[in-house]
């Protein structure tokens, strides 16, 4: 019998239990860890609330889970109840699926001002995360900057521009619900450094904006290529520079709320009187190489909330090998140390899709296949039981999580799929009660 013990639930973590099935049959049992009571991951805390199609991919995810080989241990924090050299002592394979979940810094002057988050903050505040919860952004407006040309930066914009009724089955927290509902931001600045044709945007996401009821994008016509460049672009890429195109060329509707796209443009510093009021700009240029040159001029932009959307890092765990420029932790092809290995954006940084996992997940286990074999006859799932039960670990189970879907259903307002609880405590009480 095979022995792996996954550390984290999100996409990465389910890929790689569904792809130890299907290799090793009844002869393998899988440990997913997580050190929140639900499981899911990127799904529940990530994707935007009010795209329920993407996180439909759970039930895929539930039928992994409720494999008699494969156990949900919800509610265990490695490095507080474990560490990884007792996992590693317990399995023939650890694999750290831990994700992505910390904002890279923004490193700007002005960054610490109360007023400025970044989008692993804001997206898990209206996402229902327990850590950020408490966040209360600033919604009195008028303006909101949001820092990055990627889809979070879309997903940030759309939820701050659109109206209470727009939300109508979404899983949106109410508390972020009924923030947003008398919020004051009427223009939403979405800063790039470089131009149309350097977007990391999908064309149904940037589409989405074309379509909301009281927000509307602009474009500014200057700052698009020629046309006929766009035919150098993918096919996907293209879709998406269709999109600004049709923004730039759409007149003024005379909805009270603007989303502007400001290409060409570098945040140097974030200034206020004891909080942000304004974001100071470096308006660029693109090299040869289609690297972003600052051109020393600069103007402001008002803003009592900036939301950095620049990307992720996954935190380091003592004793693991770690990237500190890249963010994640150093592997080689999934590989640490023996016994040990990561997978998703643990491995390769916070990059692709959702379903860029799923490969990535089959191919750690074909070197845990290679190096382990048959298994070592380790403790696996009953070891650390013990061991969790030594240290009064509340371990959730995947029926316990079941329990918090019901309840949560049971809660939701009218509408919405459900009601998230927000806290930890809350989470363990609709278990226990």
């Amino acid at each position: 019998m095979r022995h792996v013990a996954v550390i984290g639930s999100g996409p990465a973590g389910f890929y790689t239990a569904e792809a130890a099935l299907k290799a090793f049959g009844d002869q393998v049992c899988v440990d997913l860890i997580d050190r929140l009571p639900v499981p899911y991951g990127l799904i529940r805390f990530g994707v935007a609330p009010d795209h329920q199609s993407i996180k439909a991919v759970s039930r895929r995810y539930e039928q992994v889970a409720l494999s008699p080989n494969v156990r949900f241990v919800g509610n265990v924090c490695v490095g507080r109840d474990v560490s990884i050299p007792e996992l590693q002592s317990l399995y023939d394979a650890v694999v750290l699926a831990t994700g992505a979940p910390v904002d890279r810094p923004l490193e700007l002057p002005g960054s610490d001002l109360p007023g400025v988050v970044g989008s692993a903050a804001f997206v898990g505040w209206y996402n229902g995360h327990p850590e950020f919860t408490d966040l209360n952004p600033t919604l009195d407006g008028p303006g909101a900057v949001v820092i990055g040309n990627g889809n979070v930066a879309l997903d940030v914009a759309r939820i701050l521009s659109k109206t209470r009724r727009e939300f109508e089955g979404a899983d949106i927290t109410t508390h972020a619900l009924e923030a947003l509902d008398r919020s004051g931001i009427v223009r939403v600045t979405l800063l790039g450094r470089r131009g149309p044709h350097q977007i990391a945007m999908t064309p149904k996401e940037l589409g989405e904006l074309g379509h909301l009821e009281r927000a509307q994008p602009l474009v500014d016509p200057a700052d698009l290529p020629d046309a006929g460049a766009d035919a150098l672009l993918e096919p996907g890429m293209r879709k998406s520079v269709g999109h600004l195109r049709d923004f730039a060329a759409t007149p003024p509707a005379g909805k009270p709320v603007t989303i502007e796209f400001d290409f060409f443009a570098m945040p140097v510093a974030i200034e206020g009187d004891g909080k942000a009021e304004r974001v100071v700009v470096e308006r660029t240029r693109l090299d040869s190489e289609m690297r972003s040159i600052p051109t020393g001029e600069t103007y402001v932009v008002p803003a009592s909330l900036v939301v950095s959307c620049i990307g992720y890092k996954t935190p380091p765990i003592e004793g693991v090998p770690y990237e500190h420029g890249r963010g994640r932790f150093a592997n080689s092809d999934g590989r640490i140390l023996p016994g040990l290995y990561c997978v998703g954006w643990a491995r390769r940084g916070p990059t692709g899709t959702i379903g860029t996992n799923r490969p990535d997940g089959y191919a750690v286990v074909d070197l845990i296949a290679a190096d382990i074999g048959e298994g070592a006859g380790r403790g696996g799932p009953e070891g650390l039981d013990r061991l969790l039960g030594q240290r009064n670990a509340d371990v959730v189970t995947f029926t316990d999580w079941q329990r918090i879907d019901a309840a949560e259903a049971a809660r939701a307002r009218s509408g919405a799929p459900r009601e998230k609880f927000v806290s930890i405590a809350d989470m363990i009480a609709a278990v226990r009660n």
